[in-house]
């Protein structure tokens, strides 16, 4: 068919531009996603789409990246102004007295600075698989100020080297003190024992570190009562700055053909088709999120700010992933075929002669529509699944099966086309599924993290049906504080927390709900 064909030149044009090297990876709050969404929003009003962000097609929401230092925040030793990160750092849960005076290494009065070396502690450490050095540090310093300490600076003499880092998103509790760590180069430089006193002066004083992105909206209206959402995030990795990268060695451009500019190349020609069609008892919403990558930030912000009402959203289809249709199998997976008995009316995986369909019935994933299912909103999971390039500098246009992603857009069709004289599609719950594409812990807690969450610990935003935290009445909205002995300052130190235990094992937790602390039993 001709109409195909031009299709399929479409998506090589959109996802050429959208994954080449000048957009540098369209990484949430870059230059290059400023690119992306500025071409997205030019394709939706070429088509005669209808403005349906805040600002036009734009709709902005921020990323909280946790903390950093203000440039205010400096140490000088000896006469010397350090150069942050390059040899020392403040750890962020630091407090805002400053550091001053002549201290000795080793020697610890009361009112004076402290210099510690943490080598020692590490050495004695070395066997046990459960020392968590971050939380060592953190209650040696609150040792250190409750016993008089008016400052602390820390290093290592350990053979391990510096394992030490900032970490922005720690949201520990501050202390009264500062505290500071001197790289390896700068301790060996300044850290004398034999030379008496060295001269310290230093404060910190942190601030919001924020990123802005951007979700493009635009809208068909044929004057219905409901609303189709179809969506697909467009940011990616840039250089794989957010430690979401496979990839290892020298950082490259990560230009995500398949993750994911063939999803919103296809969301662009789907909203070509939908603006042709007459007849339409459906009003249509096409949305381009950002900061999929860093969390489903641009779904979830959407959906709790929302530019229409979603009450009146009948279904949502997402597309994340669809650019890589095996030439034998022409296999996809399509989530969230649970969320609605009306998709069993007019999706039947066994007669489909384009596209081979394994069905998901979980509403919940690590994509998109998990935000809407939330929201108690029928939804459907386009993908053609994870590949060895999925996540690397690899990922790129030529990889794209252009002629397999018009079958795709034709199923979408057929399958929106098929619910146009049905009345709104009955939502019903599924089980809970991950959010994250890879495991990195030992064991589980089932509990699907918020990662727009800001505050300490970590919230839920889903429980699973039948996992641990489930059995032990742990809800969404929950927030978990400490598991066993480990406080939960961050994302990190809760996957970090879970990879200290084995399944059986039986552990204390302790969350919070709405103004209210609570300790449960939780098994692995």
């Amino acid at each position: 068919m001709r109409a195909d064909k031009k299709y399929q030149s479409s998506f090589q044009q959109h996802v050429s531009f959208l994954a080449s090297d000048s957009l540098e990876g369209r990484r949430t709050g870059t230059r290059g996603e400023a690119i992306a969404r500025s071409y997205i929003a030019e394709q939706f009003r070429s088509i005669g789409l209808q403005p349906k962000g805040t600002n036009v097609f734009e709709q902005l929401f921020e990323v909280q990246e946790g903390k950093k230092p203000s440039s205010a925040s400096y140490l000088w030793i000896q006469g010397d102004t350090l150069v942050a990160e390059k040899e020392y750092f403040y750890f962020p849960w630091s407090g805002s007295q400053p550091i001053q005076g002549e201290p000795i290494p080793g020697l610890r009065e009361v009112a004076a600075p402290w210099i510690i070396d943490l080598g020692e502690g590490i050495q004695d450490n070395a066997n046990n698989p459960h020392f968590d050095l971050p939380l060592y540090v953190y209650e040696q310093s609150k040792k250190a100020a409750d016993a008089g300490a008016t400052g602390l600076i820390l290093y290592s003499t350990h053979t391990s080297g510096d394992k030490l880092s900032f970490n922005a998103k720690d949201r520990s509790d501050a202390l009264k003190i500062s505290v500071v760590y001197l790289k390896k180069d700068a301790a060996t430089r300044y850290v004398q024992a034999d030379k008496g006193g060295m001269r310290i002066q230093g404060k910190v004083e942190f601030v919001e570190n924020m990123r802005r992105g951007y979700n493009v909206a635009g809208f068909i209206d044929n004057k219905a009562e409901k609303t189709v959402v179809l969506g697909a995030h467009y940011d990616h990795l840039g250089y794989g700055e957010d430690n979401n990268s496979r990839h290892t060695g020298t950082p490259e451009i990560h230009n995500g053909a398949d993750d994911n500019a063939s999803g919103t190349s296809m969301l662009i020609e789907l909203a070509r088709l939908f603006k042709s069609k007459k007849e339409q008892k459906n009003n249509y919403l096409f949305l381009a999120f950002s900061g999929e990558e860093l969390g489903l930030y641009g779904s979830k912000y959407f959906t709790e700010k929302p530019t229409i009402d979603l009450r009146a959203v009948n279904y949502m289809i997402n597309m994340d992933m669809v650019g890589r249709l095996p030439d034998s199998s022409k296999s996809i997976t399509l989530g969230g075929y649970g969320t609605s008995p009306a998709w069993s009316k007019v999706i039947d995986p066994k007669a489909s002669n384009t596209i081979s369909i394994r069905i998901d019935s979980s509403g919940t994933g690590p994509s998109d529509h998990s935000s809407f299912y939330r929201k108690d909103i029928p939804v459907l999971f386009y993908f053609t699944g994870l590949h060895t390039d999925y996540h690397k500098p690899s990922d790129d246009a030529d990889r794209i099966n252009y002629e397999g992603m018009v079958r795709i857009l034709r199923h979408i069709e057929r399958t929106v086309d098929g619910l146009n004289q049905e009345p709104k599609l009955a939502f019903l719950k599924t089980r809970e599924t991950q959010t994250t594409t890879t495991a990195r812990f030992s064991v589980t807690m089932g509990i699907m993290p918020d990662y727009t969450y800001s505050g300490k610990g970590v919230r839920a935003d889903g429980v699973g049906e039948g996992k641990p935290a489930q059995k032990a009445g742990i809800r969404a909205g929950d927030i978990v504080l400490q598991i066993g002995d480990y406080s939960i300052s961050s994302m990190e130190s809760y996957m970090q927390t879970l990879g200290k235990f084995k399944k059986g094992e039986t552990i204390k937790v302790i969350y919070q709900r709405g103004e209210e602390t609570k300790e449960v039993n939780v098994t692995f």
